[in-house]
């Protein structure tokens, strides 16, 4: 192959449908500007999630720790455990970024309905886990579309095949 010719791609990747969860939060704690930007810490209360091949409940006690930068665009880094309807346990961190128009930010900011449509809410889960019958989850690649709502996020997950 010549060198100033690109190979062609033989595999497309895909998305395999794998949970929708509901995320059930607290108000955000403000910690105000910080020098990487204004820093929030949003407490994980609880949730649920379901899918064909996991369902079970979100566990209290993690949170998602925010920086919203000077541009505008909230870094999320999201770090809580899954519980398993069998019982495992799955720990989950989970980064991305939500941004869009100043107008609907600020009705989100505000608690208001917005069509998840009208903002870009993408995150990257990443599971570790020690439970054999959900090992498959330490060697797969993830990603998901977020849907901020008043007292809760509902994250849909798809397996990136």
């Amino acid at each position: 192959m010549d060198s100033r010719t690109l190979p062609t791609v033989s595999v497309i990747p895909g998305l395999k449908p794998l949970y929708t969860s509901r995320i059930d939060i607290a108000v955000p704690l403000d910690l105000g500007q910080t020098p990487g930007g204004r820093r929030r810490i949003v407490k994980i209360l609880g949730g649920a999630f379901s899918g064909a091949r996991m369902s079970g409940r979100v566990l209290p006690g993690g949170a998602d720790w925010q920086i919203v930068r000077s541009d505008g665009i909230l870094e999320v880094e999201a770090r809580y455990t899954l519980e398993t309807d069998d019982g495992a346990l799955i720990s989950i961190t989970n980064r991305g970024l939500r941004h869009g128009p100043a107008e609907v930010m600020r009705r989100l900011g505000a608690g208001e309905a917005v069509d998840p449509a009208e903002y870009y809410f993408r995150t990257t889960p990443v599971f570790e886990t020690g439970a054999p019958g959900y090992a498959w989850l330490n060697g797969i690649i993830a990603v998901a579309v977020g849907e901020r709502r008043a007292d809760a996020v509902i994250i849909t997950a798809y397996e990136v095949t």
